[in-house]
């Protein structure tokens, strides 16, 4: 069975920050003095600002009775690496109007429609107002996390005290969905609350008991009227955003994600590649999409759907656990054809072996003009890898664990366009603004935003720090636990 290494042990090229009076603290690169983790764990700097061992994060795997297994997950995800932070800088900055001419409304100013409003706003109440961006944290206990892109300070979607997870918006941003109560087994609860935030409690739409008697994850749902979520490790549902009966759409599969028109959608089951369900037909694979394909994502505007692969099975071991040499790929979502390389694995060699680099947590941005991805680097020394950044990884020198690169991409034919662009070090998961003109990221277990030119995919002005402070924002379940930004 092929797990995907979890990247909780990468601390990448770091910088020392001093701990305040009774911290032992800020980060997992402050508790090094600990000594090296026992097997199967790793120290972490938790919401107490304490060194706490915490066990590596697996995704479930399927006991092999199904089609699909359902243990494609991101590869290279958690990366509690970088610690730095910009101190000082304002994170209310407001972001430039960037190149349409017709977002020329500051934040707080009056407005008809969205694209009346700068970048990182949309019209709510006839005023422009900051972006939502919701993630899922930990404060002691996981939770459901939305706030302001602009604007540090968190809001819980669940109660004080009880556990949520992977929130989602609707298709206008005035709801959001997110798995509340046991959210890792079966009587974990789908319930939605209305945005902006009331005193409301959430109005539970079904539970994983209810649905399937299995977890609900990797759930999605703007830009249509149905939420979608993986049943456990495989096997797909949806329920009505009003609630109802949950309807079983597919008995296999993961990594579910809509199409612009929201009923349409593509997903990947283990070893047969890409589905495309159209039209409400039954789902079909995506012709040329090899059968190694995981992982897709439609593009809003374009016919592109993007999705990682590993055409020629190539493998890598670290310590006990095999994860695939994934690429990231491009392909007409209607009628297929041949994939398109977006990037590619990397190796160069090193004295006594080599250091080497997959693909990880892609992301469109939504007109499909560049894609981010992270790029994952780790040194082979006889068949044994060590993720760059970790103490035994001395043939990386200064190679960072993860890197997030912006890669142009030709909106008519879904290739590459020019050289990948680097946006950070040792950072992970990031996803695209709706107008395209931010990248929000995780760094160091906090949120930040970067402002960024879509013509050079260059940062473009001040980054925006979510400190680390009340919650450490999560990372070890990939995609599961991306950014998602509100609606515009």
């Amino acid at each position: 069975m092929i797990k995907r290494v979890v990247l909780g042990a990468l601390f990448g090229a770091l910088t020392v920050l001093g701990t305040g009076c009774g911290d032992e603290c800020v980060d997992q690169f402050d508790c090094r003095e600990k000594g090296a983790a026992p097997a199967g764990q790793e120290w972490i700097c938790n919401a107490d600002d304490k060194c706490e061992l915490q066990n590596l994060v697996f995704p479930e795997e399927d006991a092999g009775t199904e089609v699909d297994a359902g243990t494609e997950v991101d590869a290279g995800t958690e990366v509690d690496a970088g610690t730095e932070v910009d101190a000082g800088i304002d994170a209310g900055t407001e972001v430039d109007a960037g190149t349409d001419a017709g977002m020329n409304v500051a934040k707080g100013g009056a407005c008809t429609a969205s694209t009346d409003c700068m970048a990182g706003l949309r019209c709510e109440a006839a005023t422009c107002q900051s972006l939502l961006i919701a993630v899922t944290g930990n404060d002691g206990g996981t939770r459901a996390l939305v706030t302001e892109y602009d604007v540090p300070g968190m809001t819980s979607l669940s109660a004080d005290g009880v556990a949520s997870a992977y929130p989602r918006f609707g298709p206008d941003g005035a709801q959001v969905a997110f798995v509340q109560g046991d959210v890792t087994a079966a009587a974990g609860e789908l319930a939605v609350r209305p945005v902006p935030l009331t005193a409301a409690a959430p109005t539970v739409l079904t539970t994983g008991t209810a649905s399937s008697s299995t977890r609900i994850r990797y759930m999605e749902w703007e830009p249509g009227s149905l939420i979608s979520w993986v049943r456990g490790s495989t096997g797909i549902s949806t329920i009505a955003a009003t609630g109802g009966t949950p309807t079983q759409a597919t008995v296999n599969g993961t990594f579910p994600d809509w199409a612009p028109n929201g009923t349409d959608y593509a997903y990947s089951a283990a070893g047969n590649g890409i589905y495309v369900s159209t039209g409400g037909g039954a789902p079909a694979p995506l012709a040329g999409s090899p059968t190694s394909g995981e992982q897709p994502h439609y593009n809003r505007i374009t016919s592109q759907l993007l999705f990682l692969a590993n055409p020629d099975n190539l493998t890598v071991t670290f310590g006990t656990d095999t994860t695939p040499v994934l690429r990231l790929y491009s392909l007409p979502v209607t009628g297929g054809g041949t994939p398109a390389l977006l990037a590619d694995r990397t190796s160069e060699t090193a004295t006594g072996g080599t250091v080497d680099s997959y693909i990880a947590n892609p992301n469109w941005a939504p007109d499909g003009s560049w894609v981010a991805y992270v790029r994952a680097y780790y040194q082979n020394v006889g068949g044994a890898a060590t993720l760059c950044g970790n103490a035994g990884a001395t043939l990386c020198g200064t190679t960072p664990g993860n890197v997030i690169f912006l890669q142009r991409v030709n909106t008519t034919t879904g290739a590459a366009d020019g050289a990948p662009v680097k946006l950070a070090d040792n950072a992970t998961l990031p996803s695209f603004s709706p107008d395209g003109l931010l990248v929000a990221y995780i760094l160091g277990g906090q949120l930040n935003v970067q402002p960024i030119d879509p013509a050079t995919g260059a940062t473009a002005g001040t980054l925006i720090t979510h400190p680390k402070d009340t919650y450490t924002v999560l990372t070890n379940e990939g995609d599961d636990y991306r950014p998602r930004w509100q609606p515009r």
